[in-house]
């Protein structure tokens, strides 16, 4: 059934790709297939709405007509993930800008990951813009009968997060001070995406921030409802995710880069004009991580940008928005984005 869904995707993903990009794709094909330094990547990418344009290309067979065998690993903790890319482990990985962020300044104050000591430091490059959030795409939740009705209500409660200080925190922050509280009075606990809807039904958290589809998800098997939608105030439109290499692994394998992102942004082009692809492209993820048929109907999306520039052909004054809401609420210092942006 799967194999069979797969295929369908892949001439879904196929149809809309020629149709957006007809004209613009001469020079890949075989000619990128011999050039690529490196044709098996390991590939770390949140399984959540923001990523739907890798999921389109991984599924729709994008990736394997520039000569790719792209393994994809679910990307749950930014602090794992980001200390393993730094290590070799990840080729390309794709998450919340924040975490890169925090990531790029801690490796220019000095810090190193290691084997035995995982930490959020990493010298990298974003050469790829993922997703910009949209309302319903990002949103905190409760259960029925609670007796939270409002932001305000959230006070000296236990709102759950997937990791600390991260996109979904300063997110939540951000709206609960547009709301006139202090996120201080708010407890934030640390529970990963899959867990959250159980926690909530179970009470061990009194409301969640969930992502698409997890929202979505929750909504039907808990019957979890809607608080606040995060899409709003100094976060409406926010940049949420984005692509990386280490500045290392870009200098050893820039026509493995290109080809990569080549086909990443034909994917976030048929992503952001076709529903059908993104509801199929989801459906198509791993266990636990996959979204049922009903769940990818009703899911809000986020808007998907798309670059017609070289791979680091990334919107500026949009990630500038990041570090501006990052130094509000996160105490994060001055910081020169062009330190990890290609050409920069």
């Amino acid at each position: 059934m799967r194999t069979r869904r797969v295929r369908d995707m892949a001439l879904l993903v196929t149809a809309a790709a020629l149709a957006l990009v007809a004209g613009c794709s001469a020079g890949g094909g075989a000619a990128g297939q011999s050039a690529v330094e490196k044709p098996d990547l390991t590939v770390a990418v949140v399984p959540a709405v923001d990523s739907a344009g890798f999921f389109v290309a991984l599924y729709g067979g994008l990736f394997t007509a520039q000569g790719l065998n792209v393994h994809f690993v679910p990307a749950i903790s930014s602090e794992t993930v980001i200390a393993q890319q730094a290590m070799g482990r990840f080729d390309i990985t794709g998450g919340n800008y924040v975490s890169y962020l925090q990531a790029q300044q801690n490796w220019d104050a000095g810090q190193r990951p290691s084997a035995s000591r995982p930490m959020l430091a990493a010298n990298l490059d974003v050469f790829a813009e993922g997703s910009v959030m949209r309302p319903g795409a990002q949103g905190i939740y409760t259960m029925p009968g609670t007796p939270l009705r409002t932001l305000a209500d959230l006070k000296n409660h236990t709102l759950a997060i997937n990791a600390p200080n991260n996109i979904l925190y300063l997110l939540a922050a951000s709206v609960l001070a547009e709301h006139g509280m202090s996120p201080k009075t708010v407890h934030f606990a640390n529970v990963q995406f899959p867990d959250m809807p159980a926690k909530l039904q179970a009470g061990a958290v009194n409301a969640a921030v969930l992502p698409e589809p997890f929202a979505s998800g929750a909504e039907q098997a808990q019957g979890a409802v809607p608080l606040a939608d995060l899409d709003q105030g100094a976060t409406t439109s926010f940049p949420i995710e984005g692509y990386v290499v280490t500045k290392q692994w870009a200098a050893q394998n820039p026509r493995t880069l290109a080809a990569f992102y080549k086909a990443l942004e034909e994917g976030q082009q048929v992503a952001d004009t076709s529903r059908a692809a993104v509801e199929a492209a989801m459906q198509d993820l791993p266990a636990p991580f996959r979204v049922t048929r009903q769940t990818a109907a009703v899911m809000a999306l986020d808007s998907y940008p798309v670059s017609s520039g070289p791979a680091g052909s990334v919107d500026k004054v949009r990630l500038q928005r990041v570090v501006n809401v990052m130094q509000q609420f996160l105490g994060f210092g001055s910081f020169d984005l062009n330190s990890m942006l290609m050409g920069g």
